[in-house]
């Protein structure tokens, strides 16, 4: 399986989602809390010339929000 990377917040809905969705499907992740991490914070901006999280890294595809169907399509798994 692709290496999978997400970039988070606390406070965020859409987070707590995406992680609710890897666990439920055996999916490992690395996440980084960019709230506290300055150094992933900015790994995160150079990556999407944004703020908006999560930020989701599927081997090298980017996507910034949680959309169940299209991480699951890029994991190659069911939605």
């Amino acid at each position: 399986m692709k290496p999978v990377t997400i970039y988070t917040t606390p406070t965020c809905h859409f987070c707590k989602l995406a992680k609710e969705f890897f666990a439920e499907k055996n999916v490992e992740y690395t996440a980084y809390d960019v709230s506290t991490d300055a150094e992933k914070r900015e790994e995160m901006i150079n990556l999407t010339g944004q703020l908006g999280v999560p930020v989701i890294k599927i081997g090298e595809d980017l996507m910034v929000g949680f959309d169940r169907e299209k991480v699951a399509g890029k994991l190659g798994i069911e939605a």
